[in-house]
């Protein structure tokens, strides 16, 4: 076995002892691959080279177990999709079994390509080296364009780096996407021509379908924002991937988690923090990952936090770390002890926590700022 045809998966799952466990092990490696009764195949191509392997099985604790498997490279064709498939298909249907991490072989590296600008490419564009990057949304739904953009007026001449749109802003009545796009970045622009500081303005380009979508990514470019938020697990993480990879449209792309908590909120099912919100948003593309910080309204502890930064950050081959993103209730007074935790190479965002601390907006901002300096 050439470990170069292959790339590997790693699960914990539960089961009563060493010889179920191994049962699992291998339940995996065929449900994931072939899905036929083994006991019907002949010997051969199929047999030998198709079926995942089993290169790891322990016990964690009393009945939790740890395995590794190995994928034929072959397996994968030229779909991501089918990458994914491998991954978690039939196997997310049953009880107790978690995705831990991944190994990306060299065989994909055509495949998968990851961020096109990263932490590195993200600090270029912004022109910010020496702190945390910062980002806030224009909110709350039910605003309508001028007073978005009278927000992100403030926001801009305050000093944040990334004014998003709040992922609650589609195509609504009260403020359409495109109004709200054009007026918006028009607010922005104003106050970049005044203060000569680069902001980004991203919107949420979130849609039903891929024309949409792309529809909408290129009427944001074209009225000259900085990047695009997208719902991945709305829209299907392969589109992320696609516009990532469309060298016309060629700007940052912001992952936004929603409909994202079921996958890893369970302590045995659905993924770990380090690979459905490190690796996997990696793999297709995202340059910054935003998921809830601990100490907020939200359930994540600081070892979550910890595993999410690991995984935009640990080596994948020649694919670029991206920038976590930690939001959900981060307040003015929290920024001191968030920096120490999360570093220098983190965007930090804070929206309703812009408007608590006074009703000046723009000195809110620039506090922000002087606390992660």
């Amino acid at each position: 076995m050439k470990k170069n045809n292959y790339f590997y998966v790693q699960y914990s799952f539960n089961a009563k002892n060493f010889i179920e466990a191994k049962k699992i092990a291998f339940d995996i490696c065929i449900e994931q691959t072939i899905e036929f009764p083994f006991e019907l195949l002949k010997n051969g191509y199929i047999k030998k080279y198709l079926i995942g392997k089993i290169k790891k099985l322990f016990k964690i604790n009393k009945n939790r177990y740890f395995t590794e498997i190995a994928y034929n490279n072959m397996l994968v064709g030229t779909d991501y999709t089918q990458f994914l498939n491998i991954i978690f298909g039939n196997i997310s249907l049953k009880k107790g079994i978690k995705v831990e991490s991944f190994v990306i072989s060299n065989y994909l590296k055509k495949l998968i390509k990851g961020p096109k600008f990263g932490i590195d490419g993200m600090r270029k564009i912004l022109n910010v080296y020496n702190r945390p990057l910062t980002c806030s949304a224009i909110k709350p739904v039910g605003l309508n364009t001028k007073k978005l953009s009278q927000i992100a007026y403030k926001f801009a001449l305050g000093g944040i780096d990334i004014i998003k749109d709040d992922h609650g802003l589609a195509n609504q009545i009260f403020a359409p996407f495109e109004k709200r796009v054009y007026f918006v970045s028009k607010a922005v622009k104003k106050a970049i021509k005044k203060t000569g500081k680069k902001v980004l303005y991203t919107p949420n380009i979130t849609g039903d379908s891929e024309n949409e979508i792309i529809k909408k990514a290129y009427f944001a470019k074209k009225c000259g924002v900085g990047g695009v938020v997208i719902s991945g697990f709305l829209t299907g993480i392969p589109l992320i991937k696609k516009l990532s990879e469309d060298n016309n449209f060629n700007l940052p792309i912001l992952f936004h988690p929603a409909f994202s908590g079921s996958y890893i909120t369970s302590k045995e099912s659905g993924f770990s923090f380090y690979s459905f919100f490190g690796q996997l948003p990696r793999t297709v593309g995202a340059d910054i990952v935003i998921f809830p910080n601990f100490d907020s309204r939200f359930s994540f502890k600081k070892d979550d936090c910890k595993k999410i930064i690991l995984g935009c950050k640990s080596k994948m081959l020649n694919i670029k770390p991206c920038l976590p993103a930690p939001g959900g209730g981060i307040t003015i007074n929290k920024i001191k002890n968030l920096k120490k935790f999360y570093g220098n190479d983190v965007v930090f965002l804070m929206a309703g926590g812009l408007f608590h601390n006074s009703a000046d907006i723009i000195k809110n901002c620039q506090e922000f700022i002087n606390l992660i300096s």
